[in-house]
């Protein structure tokens, strides 16, 4: 279920930025990434993630700018999410680079 949500959130995002910067879709594609994002890892862990002290200037940057676009400020609003997303998921980043790169060391998809 949570794979799902995250899944359809980041399509309403995605969707929502495509019809330029609907506040409608961008908050409800918000609202499921984060919902799924608790389905996923658990309540207690999606808080502590979201709250420990190096996070903490991400956290408002993220959380305000899903604020903002709730209060239909949809281009301010994303920028403030994409500063906190990067700032949050900063240390994701090599893990995700390094598993996209280990991709092409499989045999079907490193001849296409």
């Amino acid at each position: 279920i949570g794979v799902g949500l995250v899944g359809f959130g980041l399509f309403f995002l995605l969707f929502g930025m495509l019809l330029y910067f609907d506040s409608v879709l961008l908050a409800f594609g918000n609202i499921l990434f984060l919902s799924g994002l608790v389905f996923i890892i658990g309540f207690k862990r999606t808080f502590t993630f979201f709250f420990q002290r190096p996070k903490l200037k991400g956290t408002s940057f993220f959380f305000g700018g899903v604020i903002i676009v709730l209060m239909r400020w949809p281009i301010l609003g994303m920028l403030l999410e994409a500063y906190g997303f990067i700032t949050l998921f900063r240390s994701f980043f090599p893990v995700a680079f390094g598993f996209l790169g280990s991709l092409a060391n499989i045999p079907l998809l490193s001849q296409v």
